[in-house]
C-alpha cells in the first residue's frame, strides 16, 4: 500500500510505489501524485454499478418532496403534508441501518430486490389512496412502508467503492466524488419532482420515483461482480463491531441532522414562499439554484487540498450555514431569496463531505457501511422533521415562518459539534484521513 511521505519542499507526495520511477520524488508534479475524479472513473467496472446506481439513488431526493406537493395538492394543508412527508422520512431513516446490516450480512442484491419491489408497491398506495382523499391515518400508514422500503443505494455505492480501492490513493477520491453525486441528486431529484408535480400531474413526481426506484435498483442489484464480500453471523469479529459504538459517529449524526433541516425546511418554505408570491411555479427554480450551489460547492471542495484539519473545517461550514440561515425569513421577493439560497448551498457540501471524510478515520472498516447508513438516515430524519415543523409554522405563522427551521436546526447542530469536538479525533495517530482528491495525510487534531 502507498504511503504519504513528504519531500524536500514540505509537499506530499506518493513513495516511488506510484511514482513514475524515471523522476526522483522530489520532482514528481503534485498533480501527477493526487488521483484525481478522471482517474477513479476509469476503475474497472465502475460505470457498470454508478450509472445504474444514479438511477436508483434518487428517491432520497424524490420521495418524500414529490410526497409533501402531492398531499398539499390533494389537501390544501401544508402541515399535513409535512407530517406524511416527515413519517415517511422518519422510517427510511430508521430502516436505513437495518437495511446495511442486512446487506453486509446477506449481499446488496438480497435486500435490494425485495424491497424495491415492496417500494413500488407502497408508492403505488400512497398515490392511490392521496388522489382518493383518504383520511390522514390511511395515509401515515402507508407512509411506513414507503419509507421503511427506500433502497440504500448511496451507502451501497460507497461501500462497492471501498471494497474496490481501500488501501489505495484513490480511495478518498472516491468520497470527494460521493459527496458530489448525493449533491448533484439533489439537484436532478427536487427540480424533476417539482417540474412534474407542477408541470404534469401532482402525482407525476411519485410515479417517476417509483419507476427510478424499481428499474434503478434492479439493474444495480444485477451488478454482482462489484458486490462486496457478505460478512456471515458466523464471523465473530463482525458481530462485535458496531458504528454506534463510536462517540464520533454519533456526534456527525448530530451534525448531519441539522443539515437534514436545511433541506426539509426549504423545501417547505420554498413552496409556501413561491404560492405566497403567486408564482408557484418558481419553486423549482428556487430549490434548484439553493440545490446547485451544493453541487457545485462539492465540486470545488473536492478539488481542494486542505490545510485545515476536518474538525475545523466541519465548525466553520456549520457557522457559516448559521449565520446565512439567518436571512432567509426576511426576504420577499424572488431574486433575492434564490441568492440568499445559493450562498446557503454553496456551504452545505463542504460540511457533508468533510462528515463522511471523518467516517473513514473514526470507524473501523468492517462497521463503515452501517455508519454511511446512520449518516444518510440522520439527513433524512433532519429533512422529515424540519418538513413537519416548517410545514406547521406555514399553516398558522406564515409562509415565511418555516425558514427560522433551518436557522434553529443548524445552530443546534453548531452548537453539539462545538461542545463535543473532541470525540473527532482518531483513536490511532496512525490513520490517515483523505484531504481533497485523491490526497492522504496523517490525520490532524483540527
Amino acid at each position: 500500500m502507498a504511503s504519504a511521505v513528504k519531500d524536500n519542499a514540505g509537499k506530499d507526495v506518493q513513495d516511488e510505489a506510484v511514482q513514475d520511477t524515471t523522476a526522483p520524488a522530489q520532482q514528481a508534479p503534485a498533480k501527477e501524485a493526487r488521483p484525481g475524479y478522471g482517474q477513479l472513473l476509469r476503475t474497472p467496472g465502475a460505470w457498470a454499478f454508478l450509472l445504474p446506481g444514479f438511477l436508483a439513488r434518487q428517491p432520497f431526493a424524490m420521495l418524500t418532496f414529490s410526497i409533501l406537493l402531492l398531499v398539499q395538492h390533494t389537501t390544501g394543508s401544508y402541515g399535513t403534508a409535512g407530517v406524511v412527508s416527515a413519517v415517511t422520512g422518519v422510517s427510511m431513516a430508521l430502516f436505513a441501518p437495518q437495511s446495511g446490516k442486512l446487506a453486509d450480512r446477506f449481499g446488496q442484491r438480497a435486500v435490494l430486490v425485495p424491497g424495491v419491489l415492496v417500494h413500488a408497491v407502497a408508492v403505488a398506495a400512497m398515490i392511490t389512496l392521496a388522489l382518493s382523499h383518504a383520511p390522514l391515518w390511511a395515509l401515515l400508514v402507508i407512509a411506513v412502508p414507503t419509507g421503511a422500503s427506500t433502497p440504500q443505494i448511496g451507502p451501497m455505492v460507497r461501500s462497492r467503492w471501498a471494497a474496490k480501492l481501500t488501501g489505495t490513493p484513490l480511495m478518498p477520491t472516491s468520497t470527494a466524488f460521493e459527496s458530489v453525486t448525493d449533491e448533484f441528486t439533489f439537484v436532478v431529484g427536487s427540480v424533476l419532482a417539482t417540474a412534474l408535480c407542477t408541470g404534469i400531474h401532482p402525482a407525476a413526481g411519485l410515479v417517476a420515483e417509483g419507476v427510478l426506484t424499481l428499474g434503478g435498483g434492479l439493474l444495480f442489484a444485477a451488478q454482482r461482480r462489484s458486490q462486496p464480500p457478505v460478512h456471515r453471523a458466523a464471523d465473530s469479529s463482525a458481530k462485535r463491531v458496531s458504528a454506534l459504538s463510536v462517540p464520533g459517529l454519533r456526534v456527525l449524526i448530530a451534525g448531519l441532522f441539522g443539515i437534514g433541516t436545511v433541506f426539509g425546511g426549504m423545501q417547505v418554505s420554498l413552496t409556501a414562499f413561491a404560492e405566497d408570491i403567486g408564482q408557484p411555479g418558481i419553486n423549482g427554480l428556487l430549490y434548484g439554484v439553493f440545490a446547485a450551489g451544493n453541487m457545485l460547492a462539492g465540486i470545488v471542495c473536492g478539488a481542494i487540498s486542505w490545510k485545515v484539519g476536518p474538525r475545523r473545517r466541519l465548525l466553520v461550514g456549520y457557522a457559516l450555514l448559521t449565520l446565512l440561515t439567518t436571512p432567509l425569513w426576511a426576504v420577499s421577493v424572488a431574486p433575492l431569496m434564490g441568492a440568499v439560497g445559493l450562498l446557503v448551498g454553496l456551504c452545505i457540501a463542504p460540511a457533508l463531505i468533510t462528515g463522511y471524510t471523518l467516517v473513514d478515520s473514526l470507524v473501523p472498516a468492517a462497521a463503515r457501511t452501517e455508519a454511511f447508513t446512520w449518516l444518510t438516515g440522520a439527513v433524512g430524519l433532519g429533512q422529515a422533521a424540519a418538513s413537519t415543523v416548517a410545514g406547521l409554522l406555514a399553516d398558522h405563522f406564515g409562509p415565511h415562518a418555516g425558514f427560522l427551521v433551518p436557522l434553529c436546526g443548524t445552530g443546534l447542530a453548531l452548537v453539539v459539534l462545538a461542545v463535543f469536538r473532541g470525540h473527532l479525533v482518531p483513536r490511532a495517530e496512525t490513520l490517515v484521513v483523505g484531504r481533497g482528491v485523491g490526497h492522504r495525510s496523517p490525520a490532524t487534531v483540527d
